[in-house]
């Protein structure tokens, strides 16, 4: 499978959107510095959490317009920002059980379409400033997640296992490429959001919903979106809730990127 044009991607942004944008900006923009095909969410309040549990407690959010990576970053990208950068690569090797396609000669091509893992939340924040972006914060995440009827999965109300890759549909494989899965893009049209891979987010534990970073320097990031690895419906859930400390790494957690709208 080759991953989508450019003019496939946004066909298929529109085919699907639930509802059209109102504002004049594009709904879809490309990153000229990482070549990442970016998504518009509007600006507006929207309830964040859904209640179901003590981490996720529904409240009223105001965000301003913002554009969100249709897809997590991936291999070939990362790639491309360690070459410009001198940047060092994914670790080949967090704990005994990692996968990683990545090797001391590098990334096979075979998996250029594949999101970049095993790396920490400092490797994913140098990405997203060399690409003139930045990681989404926490309710940005959510909101793109659950799309403009602010559904409980980016598809809608029920868990379909089918929708996601997840523990119980994976078989032999593990992570899947970007552009797999179109039955679970949101309503504003990203992908992935639920399952395959972790997503890193710029939110520290104890942080409001301004986005100001914590200035602790062993706080707690914001993880979200469920993974590979992962059985549980629960855990797939746009408002699910989690904290990691930045250094981990491993082979389920990756990021997309956030461009803000001046």
């Amino acid at each position: 499978m080759t991953s989508p044009t450019r003019n496939e991607t946004l066909a298929e942004l529109r085919s699907r959107a639930i509802q059209p944008f109102s504002s004049e900006l594009s709904p879809v923009i490309v990153n000229e510095q990482d070549g990442s095909p970016m998504v518009l969410v509007p600006a507006g309040r929207f309830t964040m959490g859904d209640d179901l549990d003590k981490e996720s407690p529904q409240q009223s959010v105001f965000l301003k317009a913002f554009y969100i990576s249709i897809y997590a970053v991936t291999n070939r990208q990362y790639r491309a920002f360690m070459e410009a950068t001198g940047h060092r690569p994914p670790n080949i090797g967090a704990r005994i059980d990692s996968l990683s396609v990545w090797h001391e000669e590098g990334c096979p091509e075979a998996f250029d379409d594949y999101p970049v893992v095993l790396i920490s939340w400092d490797d994913a924040d140098a990405y997203a400033r060399w690409a003139g972006c930045r990681l989404p914060n926490e309710a940005e995440w959510e909101k793109a997640a659950r799309g403009p009827e602010g559904l409980i999965y980016p598809w809608g109300e029920r868990w379909d296992e089918n929708n996601c890759r997840n523990r119980n549909n994976r078989g032999e494989d593990s992570v899947a490429p970007v552009y797999a899965y179109p039955e679970g893009v949101s309503g504003y049209g990203t992908w992935n959001q639920s399952g395959n891979v972790m997503e890193w987010c710029s939110i520290w534990e104890g942080e409001d919903d301004s986005g100001n970073a914590s200035s602790r320097e062993e706080a707690l990031c914001q993880e979200r979106g469920g993974c590979w690895r992962y059985p549980d419906k629960f855990a797939f859930r746009a408002s699910q809730r989690s904290f990691v400390v930045p250094k981990a790494v491993n082979d389920f957690r990756g990021f997309r990127l956030v461009l803000p709208v001046e």
